[in-house]
């Protein structure tokens, strides 16, 4: 039942990454665009987001319940050595969701809608940043596990693990991924000169992300980061990028030509693989500290908990994916399956 348990651990990481990434995205295209373009990326996000931009946290929620369930010896890790950057992300979600609503359906409409147009877009993109800044704590080496906080400062225990260049890079790196993936789905959500406008900003956020993904590895490289090393020497992550970058010609091709499907599709393997290469190259041991690893199946609750949660997972995972599916499928979220569009054709 363990590995039902990571099954869903990993599957939960993935689709929040994916779907809550390109939320977050949304916010960052709005952010970076002209002011004439502001108003269209608004009402776009409006029309395609709305219905189901609160479902994106459910993975989240998930993920951190799978966690401290199963997993307490890597949650309590989490929690005591990441509180600082996960307040800052619980902050700029909040803020996010608070911004989202009221600049739509606030009663009285005045000066204060400027003040919520730009606390969604900041907060849209400082949250992947940090939550990027995070993870990268947990795999730079820096973390310094120790029950003695009085040889130690608040900012070496607390800080320096997550606020340095390369979990600046990882934040940066995540926040240009969800507006790619962003700027990507809404190709399909929209027509005319409004799609041409997201195939271009499709186009220069593929680039961005190549460029900033470059940087990291190679900053990794030189400062001797260990899961960058151990990435770059992994066959199989390295197979996995490869593959990646093989499948940018057919993305290119699909954004260029504003193909509603096939850019979508290509857009998501190219998270699914990069997401596969980063863990694969060093799972279980996706905490690295400063003195030691920390594998994820270190200590794990008792086999009558997992067997319970496996359990309960099946069955939540059967009640909410069939939800989710037609709920993207009603709001047209999902085009494979309509007539009208084909992977081949614009």
């Amino acid at each position: 039942m363990i590995y039902v348990v990571l099954f869903f651990t990993l599957f939960s990481f993935f689709l929040y990454v994916l779907l809550g990434g390109a939320d977050f995205g949304a916010g960052i295209v709005e952010l970076f665009s002209s002011r004439e373009n502001k108003k269209i990326n608004r009402d776009t996000i409006y029309r395609v987001m709305g219905p189901i931009w609160e479902a994106n946290h459910i993975w989240l929620i998930i993920l951190i319940v799978i966690l401290w369930i199963a997993f307490p010896v890597y949650f309590n890790i989490i929690i005591i050595y990441l509180h600082v950057p996960l307040t800052l992300v619980l902050l700029g979600i909040t803020m996010r969701g608070v911004a989202f609503i009221f600049r739509h359906y606030d009663a009285v409409v005045d000066q204060s809608q400027n003040w919520y147009n730009w606390m969604f877009r900041i907060s849209s993109f400082i949250t992947p940043v940090f939550l990027g800044m995070s993870f990268a704590a947990l795999i730079g080496g820096e973390i310094v596990m120790t029950e003695d906080y009085s040889n130690y400062s608040f900012y070496q225990i607390f800080m320096a693990p997550w606020l340095n260049i390369f979990g600046l890079l990882v934040g940066l790196f995540y926040a240009a991924l969800c507006a790619f993936m962003a700027s990507t789905l809404l190709i399909g959500e929209s027509d005319g000169e409004v799609r041409k406008m997201y195939s271009r900003k499709s186009k220069i956020y593929t680039v961005l992300l190549v460029f900033i993904g470059f940087v990291l590895i190679a900053y990794g490289y030189v400062n001797e980061v260990e899961f960058i090393k151990d990435f770059i020497f992994n066959p199989t992550s390295v197979l996995s990028i490869l593959i990646s970058a093989v499948l940018l010609f057919p993305l290119w091709k699909a954004i260029k030509k504003e193909n509603k499907v096939a850019s979508r599709y290509l857009a998501g393997a190219q998270v699914m693989l990069v997401i596969f290469a980063a863990l694969y190259a060093h799972f279980p041991y996706v905490i690295i500290t400063s003195g030691k690893e920390v594998s994820l199946l270190a200590e794990t609750a008792p086999d009558s908990v997992i067997q319970v949660l496996g359990i309960s997972l099946i069955i939540g995972g059967a009640i909410i994916l069939p939800g989710l599916f037609h709920l993207m499928r009603s709001f047209k979220m999902i085009k494979v399956f309509d007539r009208d569009n084909q992977i081949f054709k614009k």
